[in-house]
């Protein structure tokens, strides 16, 4: 991975989550939260800072995944979302810089690695998986959101910005591979990755990365509800969705270290 001087960048250290099943809550960290409702799972970055994956961050954002993965039955679905005016600004790079020079790179090595199961944990989940991007998301908060299923984005004051190239990084192979897999215009492509273009909402719905445009933070929350409503109605089998989605990102999962394997379920 080549590596230029990187721009300074800032990150608030504290962190939890916590996990709410219906109207029961437990705290698991503060950093994000977990919500149960009937069949949905929300996922929430909770706060008003730029959300940077920090360890502390992504151990929780970990954990939360554990817990619906094991919670999961046919018909659920999750829904991740953020308080404030990012989704999230990408790694911590202030985390990152914090001991010096000639420690960044490893430490920016060891933030990609932390990431990079948050990804495989999205990819692998047994539920259909829904980003409601209501604040910008940068660089690996890019990533996090196309790692879902489907995204539904804010209009006003929310953009998707790859911003790698402005600030000195090249992309580890497996985000290369999901930008591959959830872009498939090589115009649009191009444009997010080596023209590090800001891209709203409505543009987006267009590029084929965004399912829908919406005029709020809640009216995009909504949105992903009812669509949430719909696909768990179906009731599908969890672990043949998951087989499935990981069949379609077959190059992405075989870098996060996902097999795929062959499953029968019959509803017939």
């Amino acid at each position: 991975m080549y590596v230029a001087p990187v721009k300074n960048g800032k990150f608030n250290n504290q962190g939890d989550i916590t996990n709410t099943k219906e109207v029961k809550r437990s705290a698991v960290n503060t950093m994000c939260t977990l919500e149960q409702r009937g069949n949905l799972f929300f996922l929430t970055l909770t706060g008003d800072d730029e959300h940077r994956f920090g360890p502390t961050l992504m151990e929780s954002i970990r954990s939360a995944l554990a817990q619906v993965k094991s919670q999961a039955t046919p018909g659920s679905a999750l829904i991740t979302t953020a308080h404030g005016k990012f989704f999230s600004n990408g790694l911590d790079l202030a985390w990152a810089q914090a001991a010096g020079a000639p420690s960044f790179r490893d430490r920016l090595s060891h933030l990609l690695d932390c990431f990079k199961p948050i990804v495989a944990d999205l990819l692998s989940l047994p539920m259909p998986t829904i980003a409601a991007v209501s604040g910008h998301a940068a660089a690996a908060g890019f990533l996090l959101a196309i790692s879902h299923d489907y995204v539904l984005m804010k209009k006003e004051r929310c953009v998707l910005y790859m911003s790698e190239l402005d600030i000195g990084l090249t992309f580890p192979d497996y985000f290369m591979a999901m930008l591959k897999s959830k872009i498939s215009d090589p115009a649009a492509r191009r444009d997010v990755m080596l023209g590090a273009k800001k891209v709203k909402a409505e543009e987006a719905v267009r590029m084929g990365i965004v399912e829908s445009a919406h005029d709020s933070a809640e009216s995009t929350e909504e949105a992903a509800r009812r669509l949430a409503e719909q696909l768990t109605g179906r009731k599908w089998h969890g672990e043949v969705y998951a087989e499935i989605r990981k069949a379609i990102h077959s190059e992405a999962c075989g870098l996060l270290g996902l097999t795929h394997r062959a499953l029968v379920a019959p509803r017939l």
